[in-house]
C-alpha cells in the first residue's frame, strides 16, 4: 500500500481544507513528504494553547499554498478551487468539538454541513478533480450505545449537534454522489473518530488536556471516566484516507461511498483507563473525575467495524493502543522540552509509521 500512495500523490495537485487543523496539518505534512504540490484552504490556525501549524513553522517551511477563509464563504472557496484547479482532494474542514457544538450549533451546522456542500458546489463546476475524500465522524451514526459495532450501512443520526451535523453531511456526500458525480469526480467518505497524536492543542479534548495540566503540574480534570472510545492515531487514520483517495483516483468505476476507520479492539478503552496509561507513560501528572451532575450528554460507547475498508481498500490499523500513546507521548514530551525542531520531529514520525507499513502494511 505504500507502493500505492508513494505512486498516486508524487507531483499530484492536492487540496486540503482544514489544513491548519491538527489533522490537516499532519496530513499536509505526509503530503509533502509523498511529493504533492498541496493547497491548503483553512480559517487562522487557532493558537489558544499552541498550534501544530505554527509549532512547525508550516509557512516558514514552504510547505504548500495556504489559504486563509472560510468554507461558508462559497464565492472565496469557489475561486480557490477553480485557480489551484486539484486533482484530488482532502475536506477536512470542520467544527470538531462536541462541546462547542452545544454552545454554538449554528456555527457547527454552518461548517459541517453548508461547508461541505459549498465545497463540494465548486468541484462540481472544476473538471481538474478526480477524486475527493469527504471526511466526517464515527459520530455520525445513530448511537444505540451497545457493544455491536456499526457499519456503513446502519442508520445515521445525533443527539448532540455535532454528531447530527455529520450524520447531515453524508447526507449531503450521498446526494451530491448520486445527482453530479455519477461521470465526474469520484466521491467517498470517511469515518473516524477519537483521533489522537502529537500537535492536538484543541480545548475540550483529552489528551491535549492532560498534557496541560502535566505541565503546569496540576491535576486533569476528566469527564465520562466511563466512556468507551476507538482511540487510534492520526497516522493510521490518515493512511486510510490517503489509500482511499488513492483508489478514487485510480479506479474507473465507482467506489462504495462510505468507509469507516477504526483501530484495533484493543484500543477500545475507557476515558479513564487511558488517562492512567497516559499519566505512567509521561512518569508524572494525577486526574481527578469531574462533577457529574451538569455533564452535557456525551456518548458512552462507539464502536465501528471497518471490515469495509479492510477487504475493499486494503487497509488496515497498524497501531495498538501502547503504540498509540507512545508515538503520542514522544511528541509532547519533545515539544515541552523546547529543544526540539517539531517539524523535523513530526516528519521523522510519518518516516516512523512509514516503515511500520512496509513490516505490516
Amino acid at each position: 500500500m505504500l507502493n500505492l500512495i508513494n505512486k498516486t500523490y508524487l507531483n499530484k495537485k492536492v487540496l486540503v481544507t482544514g489544513h491548519t487543523g491538527f489533522k490537516g496539518i499532519w496530513l499536509v505534512l505526509w503530503l509533502k513528504k509523498l511529493g504533492a504540490d498541496v493547497v491548503g484552504y483553512a480559517l487562522e490556525p487557532e493558537d489558544v494553547r499552541g498550534n501544530l501549524y505554527n509549532i512547525a513553522d508550516i509557512d516558514g517551511k514552504g510547505v504548500l499554498s495556504s489559504h486563509i477563509n472560510d468554507v461558508r464563504d462559497l464565492d472565496s472557496l469557489n475561486k480557490v478551487v477553480q485557480e489551484s484547479k486539484p486533482e484530488i482532494i482532502f475536506h477536512l474542514a470542520a467544527q470538531p468539538i462536541v462541546r462547542k457544538s452545544y454552545s454554538d450549533p449554528i456555527e457547527t451546522f454552518g461548517t459541517n454541513v453548508m461547508g461541505t456542500a459549498n465545497l463540494l458546489e465548486a468541484v462540481r463546476g472544476c473538471d481538474s478533480v478526480k477524486a475527493v475524500v469527504v471526511v466526517t465522524s464515527d459520530k455520525c451514526y445513530e448511537n444505540l450505545e451497545q457493544r455491536k459495532p456499526y457499519i456503513e450501512s446502519d442508520k445515521l443520526g445525533g443527539h448532540d449537534p455535532y454528531s447530527a451535523s455529520k450524520a447531515a453531511a453524508e447526507i449531503v456526500v450521498t446526494s451530491y454522489r448520486k445527482s453530479f458525480f455519477a461521470d465526474k469526480a469520484l466521491l467517498a467518505s470517511g469515518r473516524a473518530g477519537n483521533v489522537v497524536g502529537g500537535g492536538d492543542f484543541a480545548q475540550d479534548r483529552l489528551i491535549p488536556d492532560i498534557v496541560e495540566s502535566i505541565a503546569k503540574g496540576e491535576a486533569v480534570n476528566i469527564r465520562n471516566p466511563n466512556a468507551v472510545r476507538p482511540w487510534q492515531h492520526v497516522l493510521d487514520v490518515l493512511y486510510g484516507y490517503l489509500i482511499l483517495g488513492a483508489k478514487l483516483n485510480n479506479s474507473d468505476e465507482a467506489i462504495d461511498c462510505a468507509f469507516n476507520f477504526s483501530p484495533v479492539d484493543k484500543n477500545y478503552v475507557n476515558v479513564e483507563q487511558l488517562t492512567k496509561k497516559l499519566i505512567e507513560t509521561f512518569g508524572k501528572g494525577e486526574y481527578l473525575v469531574e462533577n457529574q451532575d451538569n455533564i452535557l450528554h456525551e456518548m458512552q460507547m462507539l464502536y465501528l467495524d471497518s471490515q469495509k475498508a479492510i477487504s475493499q481498500l486494503g487497509w488496515k490499523p497498524l497501531l495498538d493502543i501502547d503504540n498509540v500513546i507512545e508515538f503520542t507521548c514522544s511528541w509532547y514530551k519533545k515539544h515541552i522540552e523546547k529543544n526540539t525542531d517539531m517539524y523535523e520531529f513530526t516528519m521523522e514520525q510519518i518516516e516512523q509509521y512509514e516503515k511500520i507499513i512496509e513490516q505490516k502494511g
